[in-house]
């Protein structure tokens, strides 16, 4: 896949979580808990997921590779999903979706750059260049700008 592709690909993916952030609140709500929410977001994410693995996965890892990987990374990842969308579904109903997603954004950006940038959690290094830094800044106006009432 191209670039572009790619980038398209990664819009649409936050497209689909701000609105399942909205369904997925509004079911707390209805439920009178955010977390109730999630386990019923986790449980059918875990049905569609079984589908779409059935429907696309080739070839499965054997059990040698499945005793490779460390434990922390069958749950930690779980853990934090968890965590972070149940704050989600809690914030959304007080805050207004704008303003708890581009909220939530400042936090993924932050992290991800300080992560990018010394390579935590085995991911890439992506050094803060100046053109890095001034895109982040404007950013992150930009979402200053969107929660100035």
């Amino acid at each position: 896949m191209n670039q572009i592709t790619l980038s398209a690909l990664a819009i649409l993916g936050g497209i689909f979580l701000a609105a399942q952030g909205s369904f997925n609140s509004t079911l707390g709500i209805l439920l009178k808990n955010p977390l109730l929410a999630s386990v019923v977001a986790f449980f059918s994410s875990t049905v569609f997921a079984i589908a779409f693995v059935l429907l696309s996965v080739r070839s499965f890892p054997t059990w040698v590779d499945l005793k490779q990987i460390p434990i922390y990374l069958w749950f930690t990842g779980g853990l934090f999903s968890v965590l972070g969308i149940s704050l989600y579904y809690y914030t959304i109903p007080k805050l207004g979706i704008s303003t708890m997603i581009s909220l939530g954004l400042f936090g993924q950006l932050a992290f991800s750059t300080i992560a990018g940038h010394f390579g935590w959690l085995n991911l890439p290094m992506e050094p803060i260049t100046i053109k890095r830094g001034l895109g982040l800044m404007i950013m992150m106006t930009g979402i200053i700008l969107i929660n100035i009432k």
